[in-house]
């Protein structure tokens, strides 16, 4: 299975890596293990899906926001490996999901990065998962998600 191949079938091109917002590696790797830093939904520099989930954007737009996490988790992964081929599998997905008070779907946001996981990878795209309900996120942004791949 060729990732870019499995990404064109799905009409789906990575964005350029997206900029950096602190002092960190956006990889890490510790032996056979890439560490993601948390990625935003974010397109050429812009924030996208701004506000709390069950108040300003609805299940279907954090899904959407966590798939171009994931999108841009990739595109800082083709970035720092040269090819995504070089995956495994999906070893842990970390989601974060700025939440109106009393919303409770946090699970069904983070599906969105999970079923576009699943998509590319198949099994091997389903690791472990926490969907987490906060307060607040960088920018405003109703989701940001990490990942741990193994290679």
């Amino acid at each position: 299975m060729d990732v870019y191949a499995k990404l064109k079938e799905l009409n789906l091109t990575l964005p350029d890596p997206p900029k950096k917002g602190g002092i960190y590696k956006p990889v890490k790797q510790v032996g056979n293990c890439l560490y993601v830093s948390g990625h935003v939904p974010s397109f050429q520099g812009e924030y996208k899906f701004i506000g709390k989930l069950g108040a300003e954007l609805t299940i279907e737009e954090g899904q959407q926001a966590a798939r171009l996490c994931v999108l841009n988790a990739l595109s800082n992964l083709h970035n720092f490996l040269g090819d995504l081929n070089k995956i495994k599998s999906l070893i842990k997905t970390l989601g974060f999901v700025q939440s109106a008070e009393g919303f409770v779907q946090q699970p069904e946001v983070i599906n969105g990065a999970s079923s576009l996981l699943q998509e590319i990878w198949g099994e091997d795209g389903l690791g472990a998962r926490s969907a987490i309900g906060v307060n607040q996120l960088p920018h405003g942004v109703g989701v940001e998600i990490e990942f741990i791949f193994e290679i």
